[in-house]
């Protein structure tokens, strides 16, 4: 399994700092640089990358070494340095400790994980030379294929790190799929659940008892022409792992509020209001940060995301979103121009354990918020038995169970409010907002009947019609 050290330090490490820790393997090795100077490679004699380094971060937003690590740091921002060991090479685990742990005593910092932590050089004693040299430019992949990109990971929680972002990137590019090879201990995060959803990309568990599985689907797995693909049996149907069998309830939920707003493509406009205006009416708090990957790094900010949104124009932008610690909150935003204007798709997911309340009551005062004073097209509220933490582990879990559906005023005006107004089955939906224009909130049931589907679904086919 891959070896992903990480070296957190009060101070940003200079180049002198990096350079001595990259020379951990001594002088016989070299250093490189690879996707535009971002990321700095410990070569062997012959080249081939042992260790790539990738630019500090500066993490600013409280908990997110607790959350992603279970490793916490003295308060204060810190820097994040991220090295990732070749799996082709035995030593490249120990060089990657050893970099880590040089940046953390000269610069007063930690090291995760700490038994990995070293100072010593590491005498490189393998021959490197008969070692499949790694696709230029891709130094998060591991094997590559002409279809797959495969990702190994052995970190008990996979976040969507800008290592694992630039690889999907890639991966889509060349039309390939990505898979992330993991232990069945791995946990993803949710933004990585997220990029995952949706084949060809799969997660990929590897079990030592029960072999090759899909971690979301369950389906067992073998490697085939260069890829992992579905085992069948000899009526053709999908093999699922008796390791996927869902954990005991623990009465932990999630409260998963799905989003869309549409607005004017103005050069006045402010992205990011919406999102915001959902935290505080859930958590009591604004966001309390943003990235483009995890670690979320930067506070929260709606005029700097929304620069970065314009800057990337017309291309689409995806960015993460994280609460303060104490309420486990994790949002992610897509911010897409279209010929209507620009729309956001926001997915937000907020976590409580089997002693707390998930606030239902606090959902149709946001709807009316959003539908107010954020041009709200369509909301989807439901709530689900799954981790408070909002990790995913490689267990079948409950799929979500609607709680309400909102439609804005301008999507009921165009369905037609007296078609929109009388849904086929379940609860007449309540008027949000003043004037012959409002938005129609539906409420759907309380979480825990699975037949609210049906009657969502039958209430989206009535609109649809319309």
């Amino acid at each position: 399994m891959t070896k992903d050290v990480i070296a957190l330090t009060p101070q940003m490490p200079d180049l002198p700092t990096l350079l001595a820790g990259l020379y951990a393997g001594g002088p016989d090795l070299g250093v490189d640089t690879t996707a535009d100077g971002a990321v700095v490679q410990l070569c062997g004699p012959d080249g081939r990358p042992l260790v790539s380094v990738e630019a500090p971060i500066l993490v600013q937003v409280p908990g997110e070494t607790t959350r992603l690590l279970d490793h916490a740091v003295e308060d204060g921002p810190v820097w994040w340095t991220e090295a990732r060991a070749s799996t082709a090479v035995a030593e490249a685990g120990r060089l990657a400790g050893s970099f880590a742990g040089r940046l953390a005593t000269v610069l007063g910092g930690t090291v995760w994980p700490p038994e990995a932590a070293s100072t010593e050089v590491v005498p490189l004693t393998a021959d490197v030379s008969a070692i499949p040299a790694p696709a230029a430019g891709a130094p998060a992949v591991d094997v590559l294929t002409d279809t797959t990109a495969v990702v190994i990971q052995d970190r008990p929680l996979i976040a969507m790190t800008s290592w694992l972002s630039d690889a999907l990137r890639t991966a889509a590019t060349a039309d390939r799929a990505l898979q992330i090879v993991t232990p069945p201990t791995a946990r993803l995060t949710l933004p990585t659940r997220t990029a995952l959803r949706g084949l060809p990309n799969r997660w990929v568990v590897q079990d030592p008892e029960h072999g090759y599985y899909d971690g979301l689907s369950g389906a067992v797995l073998h490697w085939r022409n260069g890829t992992f693909t579905p085992v069948q049996d000899e009526q053709g149907a999908t093999r699922v792992a008796e390791a996927f069998a869902p954990a005991p309830d623990a009465g932990d939920r999630q409260l998963i509020l799905t989003l869309r707003t549409r607005h004017p493509a103005d050069e006045n406009l402010v992205l990011g209001h919406a999102l915001e205006t959902a935290f505080r009416h859930l958590t009591g708090a604004p966001p309390a940060g943003w990235s483009t990957a995890e670690p979320v790094n930067l506070p929260w900010s709606t005029r700097q995301l929304t620069d970065l949104a314009r800057a990337r124009a017309p291309r689409p932008t995806w960015l993460v979103m994280v609460g303060h610690p104490g309420r486990p909150a994790l949002a992610t935003l897509r911010v897409l121009r279209t010929a209507a204007g620009v729309e956001e798709d926001i997915t937000l997911a907020l976590g409580y354990g089997g002693d707390e309340t998930p606030p239902l009551d606090a959902v149709e005062e946001l709807a009316t918020a959003l539908a107010a004073e954020h041009r709200l097209v369509t909301l989807l509220t439901s709530l689900r038995s799954a981790r408070r933490d909002l990790t995913v582990p490689p267990r079948l879990e409950a799929p979500p169970v609607p709680v309400a559906f909102t439609l804005g005023g301008d999507e009921a005006d165009a369905v037609g409010q007296a078609r929109a107004g009388h849904p086929p089955v379940g609860t007449p939906p309540k008027r949000l907002g003043p004037g012959a224009r409002p938005a129609l909130h539906y409420p759907l049931g309380d979480g825990t009947d699975p037949g609210a589907w049906s009657v969502f679904q039958r209430l989206v086919r009535h609109l649809q019609g319309g």
